[in-house]
């Protein structure tokens, strides 16, 4: 069965959907942009601090999940820029430990919700008893 939740600490979502969505093996996350989080405005423009927030924000949703990023198996990112691709990599690839990076795609596209440059999504798979080797 699914469970549909939203992250407490996120405005309800202005958009028919939910900030999470939960089955019995995997947890996926809805896209994410900085103007979506609270004080994000501030630091709209800058890739690498909007990648950071971003990132850190999705964190605590898995958390808030039972998951961490370690479980993550499939990430989508979009980008208004792709020549930011380089300095938006090297913030994501700090949340990412022994260079275990999830499968990914990136892409641009010409307008992300509030002016933001980063929009990032994301699966992971559900911790569970056998999973003791990804809890990292």
């Amino acid at each position: 069965m699914h469970q549909y939740l939203n992250d407490p600490t996120l405005a309800v979502p202005v958009f028919p959907g939910s900030h999470i969505v939960m089955d019995d093996g995997y947890i996926f996350l809805s896209g994410l942009t900085v103007t979506d989080i609270q004080g994000g405005e501030s630091v709209v423009g800058d890739i690498a601090e909007e990648t950071r927030w971003v990132m850190r924000r999705l964190a605590r949703m898995l958390e808030y999940a039972g998951a961490s990023l370690a479980h993550t198996v499939r990430v989508d990112i979009h980008l208004t820029n792709l020549d930011t691709i380089h300095t938006m990599d090297a913030a994501y690839a700090e949340f990412f430990e022994g260079h275990r990076y999830p499968a990914r795609t990136c892409t641009e596209s010409a307008r992300l919700s509030g002016s933001s440059n980063v929009e990032i999504t994301l699966v992971a798979r559900r911790p569970g008893e056998k999973d003791s080797d990804n809890k990292r």
